[in-house]
C-alpha cells in the first residue's frame, strides 16, 4: 500500500511539474525572443497572434490595479487559493484529482510570475478578423480545461 501512494505522489508531482515547466518554458521564450527582436509582436496570421503582454490582473487581464497595495492583497489572495487548490489534490481521486492539478500547475505558473516580475506574460492572442479574445498564455490554458474539467464532472455526477 506505502509504495502505491508513494507512487501516485510520485506521479502527481511529475505531472505538476512538467505543466509547470511547460508554461515556464514557453513563457522564457517568448520574453528572450521579444527582448532580442526589440518587439512584442512576435508572430502574427489570419487567427493567431503572437504578443507579449504583461498582466498585473488575474485571469485574462481582468482587476488590473495601478495601485501596489491592490496588487499585494490580489497575490496573497491567489496564493490562498493555490493551497486550497492543493488541498483538494489531496482529497480527490482520479480524473478530478487530474483538473486540480492542471489548475494548481497553472497557477503555479501564475503565481511565480506575479512574484518574480510583479506581472504575468500573456502572449497567445486568438482572432477572428477584429474580434479578439483575451491575450493567455499556457498556464491559463490549464487552468482553463482544469475547471472545464471539473464542471463536466460535476453535470455527470448530477445525471
Amino acid at each position: 500500500m506505502l509504495d502505491n501512494q508513494k507512487k501516485n505522489y510520485l506521479v502527481n508531482f511529475f505531472t505538476i511539474t512538467i505543466i509547470f515547466s511547460l508554461d515556464r518554458i514557453s513563457k522564457l521564450y517568448v520574453i528572450l525572443k521579444s527582448e532580442a527582436d526589440l518587439s512584442s509582436s512576435l508572430f502574427t496570421s489570419k487567427f493567431l497572434n503572437i504578443n507579449l503582454i504583461w498582466n498585473d490582473g488575474i485571469a485574462f487581464g481582468l482587476l488590473s490595479f495601478n495601485e501596489k497595495t491592490y496588487y499585494n492583497i490580489l497575490t496573497i489572495l491567489i496564493f490562498l487559493i493555490t493551497l486550497v487548490i492543493f488541498w483538494m489534490i489531496l482529497k480527490t481521486k482520479k480524473l478530478e484529482k487530474l483538473a486540480f492539478m492542471m489548475i494548481l500547475s497553472g497557477s503555479l505558473g501564475n503565481l511565480f510570475d506575479r512574484l518574480y516580475y510583479s506581472a504575468v506574460p500573456d502572449f497567445i492572442d486568438i482572432h477572428i478578423n477584429n474580434f479578439h479574445w483575451f491575450i493567455f498564455n499556457v498556464a491559463d490554458i490549464f487552468i482553463s480545461v482544469g475547471v472545464m474539467l471539473l464542471i463536466i464532472l460535476e453535470i455527470k455526477k448530477k445525471t
